[in-house]
């Protein structure tokens, strides 16, 4: 029978800092930082619309995860509404070296164009733009 997958709720990304990586992702992405109750902990998150980033430093003890919590394991892509060129010049503007880009991708729904770059602990960006 199975079940249907309608979303992602949320990703987490390993960090080996985890203030680096809240401002880094707040000043190049526009991500807001989250502060959430877990049991007896507080836990950070990144959020932007209606998803979120939680950010675990890398060996965090009462955080149960996945074996290989190593940062840098990270690659995902995130959608733009605004257009690559902007995308581009917001980067520049942040000293963010672009890795790759603009080159056309095939995403999810079709066509896209790609820009890719790092975060602090080399995690792969991807930020496209459909036409």
């Amino acid at each position: 029978m199975g079940f249907t997958i309608d979303r992602i709720d949320h990703v987490v990304i390993n960090c080996s800092d985890l203030e680096t990586t809240v401002a880094w992702y707040g000043r190049v992405l526009g991500m807001r930082r989250e502060e959430f109750a877990y049991g007896e902990h507080t836990h950070v998150a990144l959020t932007y619309g209606g998803q979120k980033f939680n950010v675990r430093p890398t060996g965090t003890a009462h955080w149960w995860s996945v074996e290989n919590d190593a940062p840098g394991t990270l690659d995902i892509c995130l959608i733009s509404s605004d257009p690559v060129d902007r995308v581009v010049a917001h980067l520049n503007a942040c000293g963010v070296e672009i890795a790759r880009g603009p080159v056309a991708q095939i995403g999810a729904l079709g066509a896209m164009t790609s820009v890719y770059f790092y975060d602090p602990d080399r995690n792969l960006i991807e930020v496209a733009v459909y036409p």
